[in-house]
């Protein structure tokens, strides 16, 4: 077992190490011999791209490339801006419930999404970065679109996509409070 390779798992919007399938995904990581971060994302409701991207270089540190990212929704998208601002490479990027098109109920929401929704990113660099990427979606999503989503990550930085039934955004208010087939995707990063 790789007692030295890290899995750093970020969080979504409004989350925490603490809620959804994050304390669970960190149990079971760490007895396969893995090295879990979950580092507490600042400002979690009123996420900001600069503050969540300084984060993660802050926690991660130098990248190794058999380092494995794993996010949840906005998390997705402050990995894929993360990996556009370094020079090394790392083994494997675990999206889950990433956008970049999205269905939000409130204008304060939608103030605090738009420069995540309007921001460029340079995803031939960010393809660059990774060895693979996947892609988990929900078919009962209400804030990620599937289709609009999905179809733009396959050709931005043609992720493997999986699509899990009646999951909603993969959070506690979803009843998920534990992803099995997170561990099965990150296991198969040994070569």
């Amino acid at each position: 077992m790789y007692l030295t390779r890290r899995i750093f798992l970020i969080h979504g919007w409004g989350g925490s190490p603490k809620n959804d399938w994050f304390p669970w995904a960190k149990e079971e990581l760490s007895k396969s011999g893995f090295d879990v971060i979950v580092p507490e994302m600042p400002e979690t409701n009123h996420p900001k791209i600069g503050l969540w991207t300084n984060k993660l270089k802050m926690v991660v540190g130098k990248p190794k490339r058999d380092d494995i990212f794993v996010g949840h929704s906005v998390g997705c998208q402050a990995i894929l801006r993360y990996l556009e601002t370094i020079s090394d490479n790392v083994d494997k990027v675990v999206l889950i419930a990433p956008w970049w098109y999205l269905t939000l109920d409130k204008n304060e929401e939608q103030s605090d999404a738009d420069p995540w929704l309007k921001a460029d990113v340079d995803f031939d660099k960010v393809k660059s970065k990774a060895n693979k990427f996947i892609a988990v979606f929900s078919d009962d999503d209400l804030y990620v679109p599937l289709q609009e989503n999905g179809e733009f990550f396959k050709e931005k930085i043609n992720p493997e996509i999986l699509v899990e039934n009646k999951m909603g955004h993969f959070t506690e208010s979803d009843g998920v409070n534990k992803i099995p087939f997170l561990t099965k995707l990150v296991k198969q990063s040994f070569n």
